[in-house]
Protein backbone atom coordinates (compact mmCIF):
# COMPACT_ATOMS: atom_id res chain seq x y z
CA UNK A 1 0.00 0.00 0.00
CA UNK A 2 0.73 3.45 -0.84
CA UNK A 3 2.08 5.34 2.33
CA UNK A 4 0.11 8.49 1.44
CA UNK A 5 -3.03 6.04 1.40
CA UNK A 6 -1.94 4.34 4.41
CA UNK A 7 -1.60 7.61 6.13
CA UNK A 8 -5.32 8.81 5.02
CA UNK A 9 -6.66 5.50 6.49
CA UNK A 10 -4.95 5.88 9.55
CA UNK A 11 -6.07 9.44 9.79
CA UNK A 12 -9.71 8.70 8.98
CA UNK A 13 -9.68 5.64 11.13
CA UNK A 14 -8.51 7.83 14.18
CA UNK A 15 -10.84 10.00 13.77
CA UNK A 16 -13.90 8.27 12.90
CA UNK A 17 -13.15 6.52 16.41
CA UNK A 18 -13.04 10.22 18.05
CA UNK A 19 -9.39 9.85 19.69
CA UNK A 20 -7.69 12.81 17.52
CA UNK A 21 -6.60 14.61 20.33
CA UNK A 22 -5.47 12.21 22.53
CA UNK A 23 -3.50 10.97 19.18
CA UNK A 24 -1.88 14.19 18.67
CA UNK A 25 -0.66 14.02 22.09
CA UNK A 26 0.82 10.55 22.14
CA UNK A 27 2.26 11.30 18.23
CA UNK A 28 3.84 14.57 19.59
CA UNK A 29 4.90 13.45 22.98
CA UNK A 30 6.66 10.13 21.58
CA UNK A 31 7.77 11.59 18.04
CA UNK A 32 11.34 11.01 19.15
CA UNK A 33 11.45 7.98 19.85
CA UNK A 34 9.22 6.88 16.49
CA UNK A 35 11.83 5.00 14.69
CA UNK A 36 12.70 3.17 17.62
CA UNK A 37 9.09 1.86 18.13
CA UNK A 38 8.96 1.15 14.33
CA UNK A 39 12.24 -0.93 14.66
CA UNK A 40 10.30 -3.16 17.66
CA UNK A 41 7.34 -3.49 15.20
CA UNK A 42 9.61 -5.08 12.54
CA UNK A 43 11.61 -7.33 15.67
CA UNK A 44 8.04 -8.45 16.66
CA UNK A 45 6.45 -9.00 13.73
CA UNK A 46 6.61 -12.51 13.14
CA UNK A 47 4.25 -12.77 16.21
CA UNK A 48 2.36 -9.99 15.45
CA UNK A 49 1.76 -11.61 11.82
CA UNK A 50 -0.37 -13.99 14.44
CA UNK A 51 -2.94 -11.04 15.33
CA UNK A 52 -2.83 -8.66 12.48
CA UNK A 53 -2.21 -8.37 8.95
CA UNK A 54 0.98 -8.37 7.91
CA UNK A 55 0.55 -5.18 5.62
CA UNK A 56 -0.60 -3.46 8.74
CA UNK A 57 2.51 -4.22 10.91
CA UNK A 58 4.91 -3.22 8.11
CA UNK A 59 2.67 -0.05 6.86
CA UNK A 60 2.84 1.24 10.54
CA UNK A 61 6.51 0.69 10.81
CA UNK A 62 7.13 2.36 7.59
CA UNK A 63 4.79 5.23 9.45
CA UNK A 64 6.86 5.40 12.07
CA UNK A 65 10.44 5.90 10.56
CA UNK A 66 10.15 8.18 8.38
CA UNK A 67 9.21 11.33 10.15
CA UNK A 68 7.88 13.22 6.95
CA UNK A 69 5.42 10.70 7.52
CA UNK A 70 4.63 10.95 11.03
CA UNK A 71 4.27 15.27 10.60
CA UNK A 72 1.79 14.27 7.59
CA UNK A 73 -0.85 12.21 9.98
CA UNK A 74 -0.04 14.65 12.80
CA UNK A 75 -0.97 17.73 10.32
CA UNK A 76 -3.85 15.92 9.45
CA UNK A 77 -5.13 15.46 12.06
CA UNK A 78 -4.46 18.39 13.59
CA UNK A 79 -6.36 20.02 10.94
CA UNK A 80 -9.84 18.26 11.35
CA UNK A 81 -9.29 19.04 15.09
CA UNK A 82 -9.60 22.50 13.75
CA UNK A 83 -12.05 21.98 11.35
CA UNK A 84 -14.43 20.30 13.82
CA UNK A 85 -14.02 23.18 16.09
CA UNK A 86 -15.05 25.42 14.42
CA UNK A 87 -18.13 23.90 12.83
CA UNK A 88 -19.10 22.99 16.35
CA UNK A 89 -18.80 27.11 17.58
CA UNK A 90 -20.89 28.17 14.48
CA UNK A 91 -24.22 26.82 15.07
CA UNK A 92 -27.33 26.63 12.63
CA UNK A 93 -28.96 29.38 11.98
CA UNK A 94 -26.73 31.86 13.84
CA UNK A 95 -25.33 34.69 11.92
CA UNK A 96 -21.77 34.69 11.80
CA UNK A 97 -20.30 38.03 12.15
Amino acid sequence: METTVFTEKAANKIIDLGLTAPAILLLEAHKPLAFIWSQLLLVAQPTLDIFLPQNLIRNTADLLANPYQLEQLITKLEINSAVSTVAVSIKPGEDTP
